[in-house]
């Protein structure tokens, strides 16, 4: 099996990535795992999808800092490849991290994946599915069950009134971004200086102010989606748990959170079950739920992580269950002739 990792920049990935783990357990298999950055794509006057990407020189790796050393040095295997020839491509890099000049970037992953799975190559997730997900807004998509109550606006007197009527508990955070930044608490107290907040985050365009959910002090859950059903292995389920230090309202890890061990409760199944049907219709193989009580703060797309971290609350390797999902596509695939489109291969 050929696989095709597209990642924003190979010299800016890190060992503790999903995807440096899902290259590593490839390779150990015996599977081909390419690895190129977004600005690597080429369309080539005979319609073909080529890059230059690199592989690493080994047949096996004991860890992902191996993988990922031989990767990024002059050991590692460059070649110009047929991105049409690959059995899967997956798109695994960020564009919300895309800023200045490689605004080009956020959608080029997404533009040739496209054109990559109309030679029947399987590309995951579905870069149309993608395409709607390319800001927060994708999350208003789903029932509102799910969702805590939301604002979209620019208008900065909306947002105040929408604080006014949730008695001052809010959240803001830009449309666009990942990872925490510039999210901002609103209490109460906070009211006077709530102006140079939205000031703040609507620098980069409009303000997503969301209703506070109180079991956000005790962090939140993130659960690995995979097919559209909750990712379990061995009897585990691929989660962890992200729990805030100090006084600071975000849980992400490289925002000062850290990492527990997560329960899979009745109410985590009930809303992986929810968004199932839509995941399923947009083609996304693999997403990452994030978790607060009986709501959802938000639904990644995108290269979501933490597979390790996953696998060292559970002690199971889930990169092995992927390599399996991604085995059964390509014999699905070659035992229909690629007749199914990629929307419906993605979560098969």
């Amino acid at each position: 099996m050929k696989v095709g990792f597209a990642v924003n920049n190979v010299e800016t990935e890190e060992p503790v990535y999903t995807t440096t783990r899902l290259g590593q357990a490839l390779v150990n298999k015996g599977h081909e795992a390419w690895t190129l950055g977004v600005g690597d794509l080429a369309y080539d006057p005979d319609e073909s999808i080529r890059a230059r990407a690199v592989r690493p020189p080994k047949s096996r790796y004991t860890t992902p800092q191996a993988y990922l050393s031989d990767l990024q040095s002059k050991k590692a295997r460059t070649e110009r490849i047929t991105v049409d020839d690959l059995d899967v491509l997956m798109l695994r890099n960020d564009p919300s991290t895309e800023k200045g000049r490689r605004e080009w970037a956020k959608t080029a992953a997404v533009d040739f994946g496209r054109m990559a799975m109309r030679r029947g190559v399987i590309v995951l997730n579905d870069p149309v599915g993608l395409a709607k997900a390319a800001n927060k807004m994708y999350f208003q998509s789903f029932p509102e069950e799910v969702r805590p109550k939301t604002l979209i606006t620019r208008n900065r007197d909306e947002i105040k009134a929408f604080a006014r009527d949730l008695e001052g508990h809010i959240v803001l955070k830009p449309l666009q971004g990942s990872g925490g930044e510039g999210v901002f608490l609103v209490r109460p107290d906070d009211m006077a200086n709530i102006n140079q907040m939205i000031e703040a985050v609507s620098r980069d365009g409009y303000v997503i102010a969301q209703e506070y959910l109180p079991r956000a002090e005790e962090g939140d859950t993130r659960l690995f989606l995979m097919n559209a059903q909750p990712l379990r292995h061995k009897g585990r389920y691929a989660a962890f748990r992200r729990i805030r230090r100090g006084g600071d309202m975000r849980s992400n890890v490289h925002a000062g959170g850290v990492i527990g061990k997560a329960t899979i409760d009745d109410d985590a199944l009930r809303l992986a079950e929810i968004v199932r049907p839509k995941l399923v219709q947009d083609g996304m193989f693999l997403v990452g739920l994030d978790i607060v009580g009986d709501k959802l703060m938000e639904i990644n797309v995108f290269s979501p992580g933490g597979l390790g971290s996953a696998q060292k609350q559970e002690g199971v390797n889930f990169t092995e269950a992927v390599v399996h999902a991604l085995e059964q596509k390509t014999e699905y695939a070659r035992y229909y002739r690629r007749a199914f489109v990629n929307h419906e291969m993605a979560t098969l």
